[in-house]
């Protein structure tokens, strides 16, 4: 038997197993956390930055920011924090149903707001362009209704991305949403430059509607262009290559969807500007 210790060489081959044994038992102690609890507080966990899953972890992360923020208010990386780990938590279904705010979605979404806010009042050097991507939500339709504020989040978006017809597109029909007729005209005419030459005509009939009944339209660049609704609710884009394939950009909902190309594109430019 192999515990019958009294055999040649039995000794040892007893005590090399007893020691793995407790090797992989601290091990496992160590970096995976077991013996821990749900989520676990292994060396690995704390290595990787996770804090656990789901609405508990968004929960402490906002606490930890919220208060680094409050102890360094000139901080801009505690309000660039802040407002991410606030934007994990809107994704909870407490706060959207239907595509309509809750009451605590409302709530969570001017406490982002805010502190999106206090973030760009630093004036970061480099404004996060994915932050301001999800803040197209917020500020969209389906979030605290604010085009004016959409407009912004979304010039800094097409200053990071100048050759994107379907985000131009975005920021035209937003600007006259929020009557803002020059940055919607110079909006609407860099998407159309962008857009190939066959649908260049098409585009500008659809952003010229918004232009002209732009409560009314419910997204007739994104309807007529091949768009689809989209169920996310946050913002994705895509390029594809040049001429004649096509980008997508899902902004407030909705997905725009409008051919790319390299004619009529002018080099690089920036977004407009107020």
């Amino acid at each position: 038997m192999l515990f019958d210790l009294r055999g040649r060489g039995r000794r040892r081959t007893v005590q090399v197993i007893y020691l793995g044994l407790a090797l992989l038992i601290a091990a496992g102690l160590v970096f995976f956390g077991v013996g821990a609890g749900v989520g676990g507080g292994g060396l690995l966990n704390s290595l990787n930055g996770n804090e656990g899953s789901g609405s508990a972890s968004f929960s402490s992360q906002i606490k930890k920011y919220k208060k680094l923020a409050q102890q360094q208010p000139s901080s801009v990386y505690a309000w660039e924090q802040l407002t991410l780990a606030q934007l994990h938590e809107a994704g909870g279904e407490a706060y959207v149903s239907g595509n309509k705010l809750t009451s605590k979605g409302k709530e969570l979404f001017t406490q982002i707001a805010q502190s999106w806010n206090r973030y760009i009042a630093l004036n970061p050097p480099k404004p996060n362009t994915e932050i301001a991507q999800e803040m197209v939500r917020v500020f969209g339709e389906e979030g605290l209704n604010e085009p004016s504020e959409a407009v912004k989040v979304l010039q800094i978006v097409t200053a990071a991305r100048p050759e994107s017809a379907s985000l131009y597109a975005a920021l035209a029909e937003y600007a006259y949403k929020a009557h803002n007729t020059r940055i919607g005209d110079l909006a609407s005419e860099k998407a159309v430059a962008l857009a190939p030459s066959a649908q260049r005509k098409q585009l500008k009939a659809e952003l010229a509607e918004i232009k002209k009944n732009p409560t009314g339209a419910s997204s007739s660049a994104a309807g007529a262009s091949g768009g689809a609704a989209s169920t996310g609710g946050s913002v994705s884009t895509s390029s594809g290559a040049a001429n004649g394939s096509s980008g997508t950009v899902t902004i407030g909902g909705k997905t725009y969807h409008i051919p790319v190309g390299t004619s009529g594109a002018t080099g690089t430019s920036t977004a407009p500007k107020k």
